[in-house]
């Protein structure tokens, strides 16, 4: 089941963030995220709680990296942001709701078939 923007968890703070990566981790799904650092939203889905692993098709892990380097590329997330085969993180993004909107089609991403990784791109 995908998850809507709106219901992305806010992870912000060590103790909540271990407590939802425990869920998703128990709950064999993948681990997503957003999380306040200062005044901006970090992002991070993290393949490796779900069970069986989802690890991405080579399709759609480059169609990931892609669209995060456009993002990068646009100054939209920090260029230390990562989209790794099993752990994604984007740094700097400037508002809540756009990073609901970036963990959400990343969750897709992850998913068997993925969604279009086009929603990752800038608006």
């Amino acid at each position: 089941m995908l998850c809507p923007a709106a219901l992305i968890p806010d992870v912000t703070g060590i103790d909540v963030y271990q407590a939802a990566y425990r869920a998703a981790r128990h709950q064999h799904t993948v681990f997503i995220g957003i999380e306040r650092d200062t005044n901006r939203w970090n992002v991070k889905a993290d393949t490796l709680t779900a069970r069986p692993h989802p690890t991405l098709d080579d399709h759609t892990h480059h169609a990931v990296h892609r669209a995060v380097t456009q993002l990068i590329n646009s100054r939209e997330i920090r260029s230390d942001s990562l989209a790794g085969s099993v752990y994604f993180v984007l740094y700097g993004v400037t508002t809540e709701h756009r990073a609901r909107q970036l963990a959400a089609a990343l969750h897709a991403a992850t998913r068997r078939p993925p969604a279009p990784a086009a929603q990752l791109q800038t608006d």
